[in-house]
């Protein structure tokens, strides 16, 4: 977390891009995180309140010939069954994954399994999740999904433009299975990788920042005290956290956050919708 009583912060909106500039500063360092000037953080009362909100943002957006990237997780799992309860139509949505475990879509780590569980099945014949096989090697697995959003999300050029893609954080800040001081941070030339996780001690396949800082939007979801750490050091930290990261260099970035996971911003414009 960032010490609220350290340093200075103040929050500028500088030239006609009105980009967001947090300073930190201190005797010792300065360092400085430049987010979009489109970013919002909007603060839901409670978990409950938060998968509303959400599940409203993605219901309005969802109509054929789009598509959007399901993350995994408590807080998008609760967002998914509301839409499930609403009984959104799925139908000529592509449904694909920023990030899953390098497992089967039946395991009980999957975030493609989850997912079909909490939609109760609606996003089966819009999903494309993954390629896992035994017999294959995870970097495999990332090339053949790349092709394949390629062939589905391309434009005519070959370059994979997302649309809307959810996303949450864990609490050492990473985003997607981009993890601190894992290989995938470092990848510029590829958008989806096989990245070994040495904290999970398990191989995750994971979109690149180069992928995600072309999507349309960047909608994360947080919630929970256990989130408010975390969420403090990437909205007002030094910008050098993966979730930092992939929010700087996104465009129409939405943070959706509750407000336990709220706690211990000090310094973020905050919208909390009446």
């Amino acid at each position: 977390m960032v010490d609220p009583g350290s340093g200075e912060r103040r929050l500028e909106w500088r030239g006609s891009g009105r980009q967001v500039e947090v300073w930190h500063s201190s005797e010792a360092s300065s360092a400085r995180t430049t987010y979009p000037a489109d970013m919002t953080v909007t603060v839901l009362p409670d978990a409950a309140a938060l998968a509303t909100f959400s599940a409203g943002l993605v219901a309005a957006y969802v109509r054929p010939g789009v598509d959007i990237a399901l993350a995994g997780g408590s807080t998008p799992r609760a967002t998914y069954e509301v839409l499930a309860d609403r009984g959104v139509d799925w139908t000529g949505v592509d449904c694909w994954f920023a990030d899953d475990r390098w497992v089967p879509i039946d395991h009980p780590d999957s975030n493609a399994g989850m997912a079909l569980e909490a939609t109760r099945g609606a996003v089966r014949g819009s999903l494309l999740p993954i390629p896992h096989h035994d017999a294959v090697d995870p970097h495999i697995a990332a090339a053949q999904y790349e092709d394949l959003l390629r062939a589905r999300l391309g434009d005519a050029d070959g370059v994979i433009r997302p649309g809307l893609v959810m996303l949450g954080i864990g609490d050492d800040c990473h985003t997607a299975s981009l993890f601190p001081g894992t290989e995938a941070l470092a990848v510029t030339d590829r958008d989806v990788v096989a990245n070994w996780v040495p904290a999970k001690d398990a191989w995750r396949i994971t979109t690149t920042m180069a992928l995600l800082h072309r999507a349309e939007q960047l909608v994360f979801l947080v919630q929970g005290p256990g989130k408010a750490d975390a969420l403090a050091e990437v909205l007002e930290g030094d910008g050098s956290t993966p979730a930092a990261r992939v929010a700087a260099g996104g465009r129409n970035v939405h943070w959706l956050v509750d407000e336990a996971a709220a706690a211990h911003l000090r310094s973020t414009p905050l919208h909390r919708p009446s």
